[in-house]
């Protein structure tokens, strides 16, 4: 089957931004089972939706959603005992998402900057990426931790421009979440949207950001640019 042709980029980047969860790592499915099997060890008895619900907005809407159905006891509970699972396995090396290392290979043979800007805080998400292998490709990092307010605000993709010293309008952002999009949007960047466990729903495609089906087709259109450079 011939391939879809995808149409190359308005502007020509100067700078990449990466999600992490869900982009790079394949973390959203193992954060959800370990909240799922912590929820079921302490019994309470949450939708799997629940879990969907939490992609891309950080740990304090975790938090809120859980305190809804649970209480906030019972949250910080579930919360500890779920951490303590996903530990674990972030320790370990989370499985990469299709792609990523091929299209980073690919940004540092083009000499492009590289940047990570996630709603993870920081001393996890670098324990993360460097457990994954991919911590030596960045030359930024900028996390929850070090922002005022979480995505969907722009903060954290503003402070990943501005650690590259790069115009947030010259930066392309990579994006699994629709909460991630908005905060690129937000902060004046371009994303490209990569969806992994989250279809786009109405509200996120009527945006008008481009929305491709995997990381090999989010490369396409950067090589679709530059051969127009």
């Amino acid at each position: 089957m011939t391939p879809v042709a995808i149409p190359p980029l308005p502007f020509l980047p100067e700078a990449v931004v990466f999600d992490m969860d869900g982009l790079m790592l394949d973390s959203e499915r193992a954060i959800n089972d370990c909240m799922a099997r912590a929820a079921s060890d302490l019994g309470h008895d949450l939708p799997a939706s629940l879990w969907l619900q939490m992609i891309g907005g950080g740990d304090g809407l975790c938090r809120r959603l859980l305190a809804e159905r649970i209480g906030a006891d019972a949250t910080m509970e579930l919360l500890a005992r779920a951490e303590a699972m996903y530990d674990v396995v972030a320790d370990a090396g989370i499985d990469h998402r299709p792609g990523i290392v091929e299209l980073l290979d690919w940004l540092v043979a083009r000499g492009l900057p590289r940047a990570v800007a996630t709603s993870t805080r920081r001393p996890l998400a670098m324990r993360k990426l460097a457990a994954a292998g991919l911590l030596p490709y960045f030359h930024a990092v900028a996390t929850s931790s070090d922002v005022a307010a979480p995505k969907p605000a722009p903060d954290v993709y503003l402070l990943a421009a501005s650690k590259l010293g790069i115009a947030p309008a010259r930066c392309l952002v990579l994006e699994d979440s629709p909460t991630g999009v908005r905060a690129a949007l937000a902060a004046g960047m371009t994303p490209v949207q990569v969806p992994d466990l989250l279809e786009p729903d109405d509200a996120a495609r009527a945006l008008g950001h481009r929305i491709v089906a995997s990381l090999g087709d989010a490369q396409r259109l950067l090589e679709a640019r530059l051969s127009e450079a």
